[in-house]
């Protein structure tokens, strides 16, 4: 499940939030295997989708991660939640896009690196209602 700014997101909805404003950010991963699973690590990266197949990573000056974009996930137990937190700060107005991975996080399995991502998450960032 993904919450962006308090509200669930999935591949057919944009989220608006207000430049300037931080906008919290809420992944969780809920384990329906029968078996503990991790560790992982999970990175969450923006970028900008110019429509023409070219996807801009390069967005520093635009958006800022309060804190870190990456966290640990050491064990998800069968049928258990693991919960993760960030803030997400929009500089600039536009539209842009959150791309959430899992990635193996212990080398003695032989997983892909990036072997579980999420659908994309449309946030437009607009002016600040005076």
């Amino acid at each position: 499940d993904i919450l962006v700014d308090g509200k669930v997101c999935d591949c057919d909805i944009v989220v608006t939030c207000q430049v300037g404003d931080p906008v919290p950010l809420q992944v969780k991963l809920t384990n329906w295997s029968k078996h503990s699973v991790g560790p992982f690590a999970l990175t969450m990266t923006p970028y900008q989708d110019y429509q023409n197949g070219v996807h801009n990573y390069d967005l520093q000056d635009a958006i800022t991660f309060v804190g870190s974009n990456t966290f640990y996930i050491d064990t998800v137990k069968p049928t258990k939640d693991s919960v993760y937190f960030g803030t997400l700060l929009f500089l600039y107005t536009g539209d842009f896009y959150l791309n959430i991975k899992f990635h193996e996080d212990n080398c003695s399995r032989e997983l892909p690196l990036s072997w579980l991502c999420l659908p994309s998450v449309h946030i437009r960032a607009l002016e600040p209602v005076a």
